[in-house]
């Protein structure tokens, strides 16, 4: 058996002390050999709390520690630092999405990654979930799809809040955040859209000083015929995740952690159910990367799976600018 991926959290926030700290000590082929943070007492508190050595500087960090890869799970503006300094240094990563801020910087990125030889796995959950994967295959008994309806929000009290709420530094508001799980859905389903109409607004607490969106609006089309729209909201409850995709002999609904297949008539014909709906997502993407570093699985969201995603986005965003359609492609570098 292969010895144990060294892994190094960068990035100590809720996410990190929730999820990928906790999934790393569950880990059957990777074990935590450090973690970094800017915030002097954040390292210093997860430091003892994991018994691992802290740090407050990635350079250092991999001089002195030589992780196998890095667990990044740092603000959107600052994953480009992260890349770059990992991969200068010849150590993978695996980084919480989005990949990219922009499609250039995507683009700088993923040949950056091919030029030193790293892989970089953005976390996407839905793409290593067996329902989600067995909804790809249902979607062959619906005919070719024409109408795709997807929708997915929660209600978050302060939106406004932290570096999410300013598009600086976030690079977007619920589109690129939350939403871009629903477009790597989309993406991985039915390719990139020939045509974005997007709207949005940062209007869910009108005293706040923020401007990312927490609602956003996208209808789409592709010169197939296909259409439809994806609803995405951080201020909108109740939490509801679902897309559904119609053709003519039916509709594939995806939900979190349920999958069904309707005749056109609207009635269940079959349909699959996964207890609990995310056993232990951190734990499987984390062990999945380590397959990827061994040579034993491929890279299922490496880099240029993501150069889409950014270019969808910057239609969306450029779609709005101008009230007027946009073509996803056309961003693609």
């Amino acid at each position: 058996m292969s010895a144990l991926k060294r892994a190094a959290v960068v990035g100590l926030g809720d996410q990190s002390q929730a999820e990928h700290l906790p999934a790393l000590a569950e880990c059957r082929l990777a074990e935590l050999a450090a973690v970094c943070d800017i915030d002097p007492q954040r390292a210093a508190v997860q430091s003892g709390k994991w018994q691992v050595p802290g740090f407050t500087d990635l350079g250092r960090l991999l001089g002195e520690v030589r992780p196998d890869f890095v667990v990044a799970a740092v603000p959107h503006h600052a994953g480009r630092h992260v890349i770059e300094t990992c991969a200068r240094a010849g150590v993978h990563v695996m980084k919480e999405k989005p990949f990219a801020t922009n499609p250039h910087e995507a683009a700088e990125l993923a040949a950056l990654c091919e030029k030193t030889g790293i892989e970089l796995m953005v976390t996407v959950q839905r793409r290593l979930h067996p329902l989600y994967a067995a909804a790809a295959g249902l979607l062959e008994q619906i005919g070719t799809p024409y109408l795709i309806e997807g929708r997915y929000t929660f209600h978050c009290p302060d939106p406004a809040s932290g570096w999410r709420g300013q598009t600086e530094l976030a690079g977007g508001g619920c589109l690129t955040d939350m939403g871009y799980h629903l477009i790597d859905l989309l993406i991985w389903y039915l390719g990139l859209p020939d045509r974005l109409l997007a709207d949005t607004s940062a209007a869910a607490a009108p005293d706040a000083d923020y401007d990312a969106e927490d609602t956003a609006m996208v209808h789409l089309a592709y010169d197939s015929g296909l259409y439809g729209s994806l609803l995405v909201s951080r201020s909108a409850g109740p939490k509801t995740e679902r897309l559904a995709i119609t053709g003519p002999h039916g509709t594939v609904v995806i939900e979190r952690g349920a999958v069904r297949r309707l005749d056109a008539a609207g009635r269940v014909v079959e349909s699959l159910l996964r207890e609990p709906a995310w056993p232990c997502a951190p734990t499987a993407q984390i062990d999945r990367f380590c397959r990827v570093l061994n040579g034993t699985s491929p890279n299922p969201s490496g880099p240029a799976v993501h150069l889409p995603h950014a270019a969808f986005l910057a239609a969306a965003y450029a779609s709005k600018a101008t009230s007027l359609p946009a073509d996803p492609k056309e961003f693609l570098t």
